[in-house]
């Protein structure tokens, strides 16, 4: 009796920690959710005035599919019209996912980028974040630069001894540069059927 008495008091024990346990984690999720999303909220906020030209408002939120995978972006206006679009996208670096927002201009330059994330070599694959890398990517016209390091025979200067992290670097802007023509066909095809509803007449003919 006295083996099955401990037993059970141990199962009781154990699961009256859990218990506890579990309570004392929702109180702390509880008390930390709001803060740690409004950090978010200015976080993000902060990365888009960075990015894009000076706008009206308050950013607008969305999300475009290329290539099968979905990013979020949001549009920036002006004078009620679309001055730019700041948009989130990652490539793999040397040691993770190297993750940015870009700011592209209403007519396809991009505008300016920003690093919401990276876990490169300090000293080296981190210079990403420096100007001397990331001020390439000013008012850049991909129609007129090649998105690709100079080893690959594009126009972008590799960081020293980093060739993984400027690849990173440069194929998230070419995807934002994706991106980007993904969010201006969707927006065309839209305003298109529109048209079409508005008249009876469909567009195509």
């Amino acid at each position: 009796m006295a083996v099955q008495s401990s037993f059970k008091n141990m199962t009781l024990c154990l699961f009256a920690v859990c218990i506890v346990s579990s309570a004392l984690l929702a109180a702390v999720y509880a008390v930390t959710k709001e803060p740690i999303e409004a950090a978010e909220h200015a976080k993000t906020a902060n990365a888009i005035a960075q990015v894009v030209p000076e706008f009206e408002g308050d950013p607008v939120p969305g999300t475009v599919t290329v290539d099968g995978k979905e990013y979020s972006y949001y549009t920036v206006n002006k004078g009620g019209k679309p001055a730019g679009y700041a948009i989130m996208t990652s490539s793999v670096g040397f040691s993770g996912p190297v993750s940015l927002m870009v700011g592209m201009t209403a007519d396809r330059v991009v505008y300016s980028t920003t690093v919401l994330s990276q876990a490169e070599t300090p000293g080296l694959g981190a210079k990403c974040v420096e100007p001397e890398f990331a001020g390439q990517f000013k008012n850049l016209d991909p129609a007129a630069k090649s998105l690709k390091v100079k080893k690959d025979g594009g126009d972008i200067d590799a960081i020293t001894a980093s060739t993984i992290t400027s690849r990173a670097y440069t194929k998230a802007v070419e995807i934002a540069v994706s991106v980007y023509d993904a969010i201006v066909s969707s927006a065309a095809q839209e305003e298109s059927a529109e048209v079409e509803a508005a008249s009876g007449i469909p567009q195509n003919e």
